[in-house]
């Protein structure tokens, strides 16, 4: 009876290390891989930009969520805070915060931002976390009521075209100056002057 039984197929014990083995040779699914160290959170669109007031639009915040190794990290939970009170804006239907989970890259955007009617700066805080880890930053715009207030310009930028606008008013009246060659320095007129002659019609230097 024994005989005949082992020859039937592999004992229990040679069942159970097979089946053990086999599965420590699996990978590891996703949700059991280790969490991240540490969480950094990388504003790609929307910082120091300039809504209009008027026109009631605004740039919309753009973040991507990285691990300690800069990886995007896929599920994140993302959670945009706007001020309550001052300067600021609204998500649709007058909420003051948006949660977003990152998709695959690693990327969270805060659809339906409209700027409120009070001008001046605000910041948008961002709060990550992931399986345990977290992170925070804060995005700083702008409300300005004028045509001014181009949805696709910066703080940077206006700065950027103020000095430029500087720059050309200065030489022209460099130019302007250095155009006038026929005034000394000691106030003088130099060269010969030209004069009109009344009742000739012609002009022509003094007799």
């Amino acid at each position: 009876m024994w005989k005949a039984y082992r020859s039937r197929g592999p004992s229990a014990a040679v069942v159970a290390v097979t089946c053990v083995a086999a599965l420590l040779l699996q990978p590891l699914p996703a949700q059991d891989q280790p969490p991240p160290a540490a969480l950094r959170i990388v504003i790609l669109d929307g910082d120091e930009a300039i809504n209009n007031i008027r026109q009631r639009t605004a740039r919309e915040p753009i973040v991507q969520v990285e691990d300690e190794n800069h990886r995007p990290v896929a599920g994140a939970a993302v959670i945009f805070v706007l001020p309550n009170d001052g300067a600021g804006a609204t998500f649709v239907n007058g909420a003051r915060t948006l949660s977003v989970v990152t998709d695959s890259k690693g990327q969270a955007v805060a659809h339906g931002l409209r700027p409120n009617n009070v001008p001046g700066q605000y910041q948008i805080r961002v709060d990550a976390s992931y399986r345990g880890a977290t992170s925070r930053a804060t995005i700083n715009q702008s409300n300005v009521a004028g045509s001014a207030a181009g949805v696709g310009l910066s703080t940077k930028m206006l700065i950027g075209l103020g000095v430029v606008a500087g720059v050309v008013a200065a030489t022209s009246a460099w130019a302007a100056t250095r155009g006038n060659n026929n005034t000394a320095g000691n106030g003088t007129v130099t060269g010969t002057p030209i004069v009109l002659t009344p009742g000739t019609g012609t002009v022509g230097p003094p007799h």
